[in-house]
């Protein structure tokens, strides 16, 4: 059997007792490394699991998919994902691997940011569609997350917006050269994050474009969601452009149309100074009554 089991989002100890049962009776124990990250490292679930893992990166599973499935039609491996198995298609396709491979799955499922994110008072139902927001580099300044962000708030839907990891990346350098030599981790921030949407919104502003967000909009900025110390911040977007929200992962709301109950859940998690206590007036696009 093949087990894809959720971690959820804190440490070792948010995996369920079912999943912590069947990572300790399998034969191999993969843990997936390039979607997301605890706040502990390997070593740490180790000693929590009592069972050695095997990091499994990007190259691994999309391109050696073939060796974490081996043997599983005649034993039990299990493969870690970080918050739920199904946050990133790339897990998809390894059940598809396996079921053309005739190996049986079962998936064990936890928290993921989709569904954590409701802890700053937004209301699930009222999220549209999920955007990436990617690092930009001096010749790739993509705009598309922009244009799904416009297309939720047209309708008054909240988009989650998650954001760029840089995990075992190369450099064009050594990539044209074939030298494995990886750069360090990057992990974008709320801030990094804020700053060049409201780059996009000049740049939307200069064109003439009838913008659908402005540096007011409203915003929430999440850092290590699901762990001890867990940072919500609400605020204009421009405010959320110079917060420092501490340590990875991050995460950032632009929110749409406003229920009464989560404007006052959004003001448990502003500053005094941000402008929420007068919302109504200085983002009434964003509210309904």
């Amino acid at each position: 059997m093949l087990y894809l089991i959720g971690l959820g989002l804190g440490d070792a100890k948010d995996i369920t007792v079912k999943g912590l049962e069947i990572v300790r009776q399998c034969s191999r124990v993969y843990l997936e490394a390039y979607t997301s990250i605890l706040t502990v490292g390997k070593e740490a679930l180790e000693e929590y699991y009592g069972r050695e893992l095997v990091l499994a990166d990007r190259d691994m599973v999309e391109q050696e998919a073939a060796e974490i499935l081996r043997g599983a039609d005649a034993e039990d491996v299990a493969f870690l994902v970080v918050g739920d198995p199904f946050g990133a298609t790339t897990h998809s396709d390894l059940v598809l691997r396996a079921v053309n491979d005739g190996i049986p799955y079962r998936v064990i499922h936890n928290a993921s940011i989709m569904n954590a994110v409701g802890c700053c008072g937004l209301q699930l139902y009222n999220f549209g569609e999920t955007v990436s927001i990617v690092f930009w580099t001096d010749t790739w300044r993509p705009e598309s997350f922009y244009d799904k962000i416009k297309k939720n708030r047209d309708i008054g839907m909240h988009t989650l917006c998650l954001l760029d990891i840089k995990v075992k990346e190369q450099s064009m350098q050594n990539l044209m050269r074939g030298r494995k030599i990886y750069e360090p981790p990057r992990y974008m921030t709320v801030a990094q994050a804020a700053g060049q949407l409201l780059e996009i919104v000049q740049n939307r502003r200069e064109r003439g474009d009838e913008l659908v967000l402005t540096e007011e909009t409203v915003c929430v900025g999440l850092a290590r969601v699901g762990a001890e110390d867990q940072v919500i911040q609400a605020g204009a977007l421009r405010e959320l452009a110079s917060c420092d929200l501490g340590g990875p992962l991050h995460s950032m709301i632009v929110t749409g149309h406003l229920h009464p109950l989560e404007v006052d859940m959004l003001r448990l998690f502003s500053s005094q100074t941000n402008g929420l206590q007068s919302l109504k007036m200085t983002d009434s696009s964003t509210y309904v009554s």
